[in-house]
């Protein structure tokens, strides 16, 4: 069964970002946003990738199936 692609956009001023992931990929999708909020050259800052990581879970859950990704190990600081 071919898996589902989810769009996610935000319009920030004369900005336009436009995330394309799958399910698979949701965990490197939310990496990739906090990698654009670090950027200084990205106009994206951390409350934007804070809403657009909790709406790709959103979407993630929406959809009615969970996550069969990698599991990655977080430790804890």
């Amino acid at each position: 069964m071919a898996s589902e692609v989810n769009v996610l956009a935000l319009v920030k001023g004369e900005h336009r970002y436009i995330l394309v992931y799958d399910d698979f990929s949701r965990d490197q999708m939310i990496d990739h946003v906090r990698d654009l909020a670090a950027d200084p050259d990205v106009k994206l800052n951390w409350f934007d990738a804070a809403v657009l990581s909790d709406r790709i879970r959103q979407q993630t859950a929406e959809s009615g199936e969970s996550n069969p990704g990698v599991r990655r190990n977080r430790r804890a600081a």
